[in-house]
């Protein structure tokens, strides 16, 4: 059985045609399931034989809402939704002046190991198909009733651990006959997997590049990220400038406040050193507070961003979104899995 929804507007089309059918056909069923049908027979302008044969060859699987969280103070809403395996994976909905953005996962679970992050405590179940990952923006846009504009791959998962799959998802995202999502506005974060850096360098698609940084030194970022001892910041600060060099794009820092950890002066002048000949921009993230963490939000956000302004270094300071929610990657999936468990009680 094909996985449908993993399939481009080429590969439909043959696969229809290996069938009998005639290759426009391919483009109907296409854009059907990029309008988010949930079953072959809602696809009513198609022969009936036609969607019997679907059935036949093919599997298509739209995730069910597990559960559903709106901020009162935002409008953010964060989605848990259940995958045909029962497996859960969230995305969040945000609304901002310049449209609305949803973050998505590219992974259930993940295997990086961030000391700050509830996405990896449990470890990486396995990797999300492409269809999985635009059954996400489909299925949050249908149920908000919000047009999403804007997209980011940094929910749960390590998009450049599953990059294969994440980049047919990116080509179907783009198609014109599906969401029409243009490379600009889509984000796609890494905790720093150099080789992944390189190949998307190759590729120069015009997407923004963020950076999972959260220290730039060898000792703390270890530390907190145990990428670094494959890929140690020299060898992921060169694979950035290769990347600018290459694509000419403006690579984005994504860089957690942790208190007492690298909220130092002495850090942030280590950032300027390491961006020097390259255009970069540091968001500075109030740290969420995960429960099974003792790492602490930073009380040194303004000052650590003053530093960063002296050395002529573009510097922001994330607004926190869905506080009272669980908006942070995989809180919400953990407290469903402690709820399963008996752990705790459902709220």
């Amino acid at each position: 059985m094909s996985d449908i929804k993993s399939m481009t507007l080429p590969e439909i089309t043959a696969l229809l045609q290996s069938t009998g059918e005639p290759a426009f056909r391919g483009k109907q069923v296409f854009r059907w399931l990029h309008r988010g049908v949930s079953s072959f027979d809602e696809m009513s302008d198609l022969p009936k034989a036609l969607r019997e044969k679907l059935k036949e060859h093919c599997t298509l699987t739209p995730p069910v809402l597990a559960r559903k969280q709106v901020s009162r103070l935002d409008g953010t809403t964060k989605y848990l939704w259940e995958m045909a395996d029962g497996n859960c994976i969230e995305s969040v909905v945000m609304q901002y002046r310049h449209g609305n953005t949803i973050c998505i996962s590219s992974q259930v679970g993940c295997r990086m190991g961030c000391a700050f992050c509830a996405s990896t405590i449990q470890g990486r179940v396995r990797n999300l198909t492409p269809g999985e990952m635009v059954d996400q923006v489909i299925f949050s846009q249908k149920d908000s009733g919000l047009p999403i504009s804007n997209l980011v791959l940094m929910g749960i998962g390590e998009p450049l651990d599953n990059l294969d799959a994440v980049l047919k998802f990116l080509e179907l995202l783009n198609h014109p006959d599906g969401l029409n999502m243009g490379m600009r506005h889509i984000s796609l974060s890494t905790c720093g997997l150099v080789p992944g850096i390189d190949r998307l360098a190759e590729l120069q698609l015009q997407l923004t590049l963020s950076v999972s940084l959260h220290a730039p030194d060898n000792e703390t970022r270890s530390s907190i990220m145990p990428v670094n001892r494959a890929y140690p910041v020299e060898e992921l600060f060169a694979a950035c400038h290769r990347y600018f060099q290459k694509t000419g794009r403006r690579i984005s820092f994504e860089y957690a406040m942790i208190d007492g950890v690298n909220d130092h002066d002495w850090q942030a002048d280590l950032i300027a050193k390491q961006l020097r000949g390259m255009p970069g921009h540091v968001n500075l993230i109030p740290l969420n507070d995960v429960v099974e963490s003792p790492l602490k939000p930073s009380r040194r956000i303004a000052a650590f961003q003053k530093r960063l302004e002296q050395h002529g270094i573009t510097a922001t300071v994330r607004r926190s979104l869905g506080g009272d929610i669980d908006a942070s990657c995989g809180q919400l999936r953990r407290k469903a899995m402690k709820e399963q468990k008996g752990e705790i009680q459902p709220s």
